[in-house]
């Protein structure tokens, strides 16, 4: 750390699912050097997991404000600490965060989200080598080690005399057609989309990410007929168009609803801003569009 910054407490609760706090300054919000502490637990969780032996960590990060600094940050962390990272060069949804892990045969991997909470929030999760959220006893193990960390005079910035820094290197288009190649494949019955590919379908992706990857993994399904919610399809952490990205809120489906009326669509489906839960509802016999959830 440079002696001219300020030093910063760490007050935030660090649990199983990672942080998730209001954004703003100090040690008890989400900002850049509060995500700075919590990667410098993980790696020393790391490095003290795994040794000298090689470790890699992905990082992924959605539409929400500041998420792209804070996953950069992350990375200028991980780094120091003798950890090679893989970045995606833009945002992109927890599922595929997850799927690189496997891919790249990562140890860990980080996504900062706050998932369907309101704008003014934002989030750091974690997920392990298999891909899924962190679980006993690794769980507890990074948390302790999270916690020792008391302010931001511990996090490395720079390697120690005599170490190497992890190499950190982006992804892109060529991860995401290896996620779309495995998505296709599990295809249950490939017969039924040829059989309905003229199926009306709205989807939106609530101003998150999925709109990079779902309705092109709807295309090459042979899709033919899917509509967006054009003001929808605008990444903003902000969420102009909505009072919650959340599918599960009646609100979040206005829009998408008027234009499934509009084109007379079959199926609307929406995903929240890190494209990990989705919403769908269909036009029933009557000829009214419910939500799959509604009694109705």
């Amino acid at each position: 750390m440079s002696p001219d910054v300020e030093i910063v407490s760490f007050e935030l609760e660090f649990g199983t699912g990672g942080l998730r706090a209001v954004m703003g300054p100090g040690g008890d919000r989400m900002n850049e050097m509060t995500v700075a502490m919590a990667t410098q637990g993980l790696a020393n969780y790391i490095r003290r997991h795994c040794g000298d032996a090689p470790a890699s960590v992905v990082i992924s990060y959605d539409c929400r404000n500041h998420s792209e600094e804070f996953a950069r940050t992350a990375a200028r962390v991980l780094s120091p600490n003798g950890i090679d990272v893989y970045i995606f060069e833009s945002l992109r949804p927890t599922p595929e965060m997850s799927y690189a892990i496997r891919l790249k045969g990562a140890i860990a991997g980080i996504i900062i989200t706050a998932s369907h909470n309101p704008p003014e929030y934002n989030g750091y999760k974690v997920s392990w080598q298999d891909g899924g959220q962190i679980t006993s006893p690794v769980d507890k193990d990074i948390v302790a080690e999270v916690g020792k960390i008391k302010d931001s005079s511990e996090v490395r910035f720079e390697p120690l005399p005599g170490t190497v820094a992890g190499i950190i290197t982006p992804m892109g288009e060529a991860e995401d057609e290896c996620y779309l190649r495995d998505i296709l494949s599990m295809t249950l019955s490939p017969e039924s989309v040829r059989r309905h590919s003229d199926l009306k379908i709205v989807y939106t992706p609530l101003h998150g990410c999925g709109v990079h990857l779902v309705p092109e993994c709807l295309r090459r399904l042979g899709f033919r007929n899917v509509f967006h919610v054009p003001e929808q399809d605008v990444n903003d952490g902000n969420f102009p168009t909505v009072s919650s990205p959340n599918p599960e809120e009646d609100p979040a489906w206005e829009m998408a609803l008027a234009v499934a009326e509009r084109e007379k669509a079959d199926l609307v489906l929406a995903t929240d801003p890190d494209a990990d839960r989705m919403g769908a509802a269909v036009r029933n016999r009557d000829g009214r569009i419910v939500r799959l959830h509604d009694d109705g």
